[in-house]
């Protein structure tokens, strides 16, 4: 909330979610805010305030039912981008949610079976081909069409979205020094080269297998424009140390534009007034600047 009032973005804004929270962070943060019951009641949101919809919780609970809703709208045209918090997995799946979080969820929603999950807004830009999984099932997940995809979807959006005609993209290995040969593992070889090979004959200017880093130094010096990473920690570790609070969490490949923060739920710092509103700044400044380039 404090992110909306401290740059108001452009056109009207539409908050989905519980009833006391959103009411209480408003007016913390000195917003008005007009309740309606759908988007169709769009017009009736004044200059200056923001419009608030309480989802129903009946079907299942209320973070899960105002993805759903905002997701949906998105879809149909009703909206034309979606913004989310962070949300509190393990709360969620207590209450019956059977994803592990949003970029999955969204993949159901909008029928896309292999959403992306990626990261830019600061000094690196990071996109992960498995995300949240445990190590142990990282290898057997690692294949060249998943590589592949995650590859060109990553780079079709830099330049369609952020308007980059040559992307320069670094792509990990799995092991370490990208296995040396076969002497560290065996997958970098079989399954992560010959989806750079792939691409590279396309034309895109694909780097690797590389050390992750490798991929991460060359990032930070401004010789590559995104580092793809197999796993969660192998991207999120550095881009964190580097970038925390600036990254915006973007999900690829869907038919609707969706950011996010880069962060947790945090619930420690709710009212306090110590928490930071950087990141959800950056996530809602991304999202329209995608829709700008979009409309043009």
């Amino acid at each position: 909330m404090r992110a909306l009032g401290q740059r108001s973005p452009e056109g009207r804004v539409v908050l989905i979610g519980e009833d006391a929270p959103v009411v209480v962070a408003a007016k913390a943060s000195g917003l008005k805010l007009t309740r309606i019951d759908s988007l169709a009641e769009v017009d009736q949101i004044s200059d200056r305030c923001l419009g608030h919809i309480v989802p129903s919780g009946d079907a299942e609970p209320i973070p899960v039912a105002a993805i759903r809703m905002a997701a949906q709208a998105c879809l149909s045209g009703e909206a034309q981008a979606l913004v989310t918090g962070p949300i509190h997995k393990g709360q969620l799946v207590a209450q019956g949610f059977s994803h592990k979080g949003h970029t999955d969820f969204l993949g159901e929603i909008c029928g896309t079976a292999e959403p992306v999950m990626a990261f830019v807004g600061g000094s690196l830009r990071v996109a992960l081909v498995t995300t949240h999984m445990p190590l142990s099932e990282v290898p057997s997940a690692i294949c060249s069409e998943r590589v592949g995809y995650v590859i060109r979807t990553a780079a079709q959006a830099l330049r369609e979205d952020l308007g980059m005609s040559e992307p320069r993209i670094g792509v990990c290995g799995l092991n370490p020094h990208a296995g040396e040969g076969g002497l560290l593992g065996t997958e970098d070889e079989t399954e992560i080269a010959p989806a750079c090979e792939a691409l590279r004959t396309e034309g895109w200017d694909i780097r690797g297998p590389i050390s992750a880093e490798t991929a991460f130094m060359d990032a930070h010096a401004g010789r590559l424009d995104l580092v793809v990473a197999m796993y969660h920690d192998q991207g999120l570790v550095p881009l964190k140390v580097v970038d925390f609070g600036r990254s915006v969490n973007w999900t690829l490949g869907l038919p609707i534009i969706r950011t996010s923060v880069d962060h947790g739920t945090a619930f420690e710092l709710v009212g306090t007034g110590r928490a930071d509103p950087a990141s959800m700044e950056s996530a809602i400044h991304l999202a329209q600047k995608i829709l700008f380039r979009r409309a043009q």
